[in-house]
């Protein structure tokens, strides 16, 4: 078991960068953001803690999303066994996108729901269509923003993102809310292609390294608990809310 404790972390400098903020943000530091005069072909040209942020997946992917093939390249039902979900928690799913992670959830917290977190009101719908196709209840699709889980205090006991955080243009307001909404003693369950590993055949800036994902939960105090590497290309890397904000 591995625990982190709280970094407070100053600008990461990056040349020819322009500094776009920095500013305190309750109770953790924001390092800021930093955009340089070129981008990679997959990034968007901003930086956080000195990694470049991804293009985001589009709603025009959702089938890429249910592709056969996933169910050997992620395995799914592992990953929310791994879980350890109680019947009645409350999970976030975030970035949700079709639903393939938040129906999973959804059985194992019958008395429970699920939160499924997306900022494209199309992948919303799939969601919906499939929730009345399939008779379940127990799954509440959220509009979040970019910037915005949009999810209230001290209202989650879990929370994931599969193959999402990287996408995100505002990780820092991200995390933060996430944080805000977890319990204390809620975990964020963060599942990223193994950015130290040149074999896994994902573009560069769509991969994490352990030591990026745990640099970055830090500056929320959030304590890494733990990282499975049971998933043939993932990580899946544990983080616990110890205190209250």
């Amino acid at each position: 078991m591995n625990s982190v404790r709280q970094l407070r972390l100053g600008i990461l400098p990056i040349f020819g960068s322009i500094l776009l903020c920095i500013a305190p943000v309750q109770a953790a530091e924001f390092p800021g953001y930093e955009v340089a005069p070129e981008r990679k072909t997959t990034g968007i040209g901003k930086f956080y803690m000195g990694r470049e942020i991804s293009f985001v997946m589009g709603h025009q992917a959702a089938d890429w999303l249910n592709r056969p093939g996933r169910i050997q390249e992620e395995m799914p039902d592992e990953v929310v066994a791994n879980m350890g979900l109680d019947r009645d928690h409350v999970v976030a799913d975030i970035g949700a996108g079709s639903g393939y992670f938040s129906f999973r959830i959804a059985k194992l917290v019958p008395e429970g729901k699920v939160l499924a977190v997306d900022i494209q009101p199309e992948m919303l719908a799939i969601i919906e269509q499939r929730k009345l196709a399939e008779g379940v209840t127990n799954i509440e699709g959220v509009m979040g923003t970019v910037d915005d889980p949009n999810l209230p205090p001290n209202s989650i006991d879990a929370a994931i993102m599969v193959d999402a955080y990287h996408e995100f243009d505002h990780p820092f307001e991200m995390i933060d809310g996430i944080n805000n909404a977890l319990k204390v003693g809620g975990r964020i369950f963060l599942l990223e292609y193994r950015g130290e590993d040149d074999s896994v055949p994902i573009r560069p800036l769509h991969k994490m390294t352990e030591e990026q994902v745990v640099k970055e939960m830090g500056v929320f105090g959030l304590e890494w608990t733990d990282t499975l590497d049971f998933l043939p290309w993932q990580h899946m890397m544990i983080f616990t809310k110890v205190r209250a904000n």
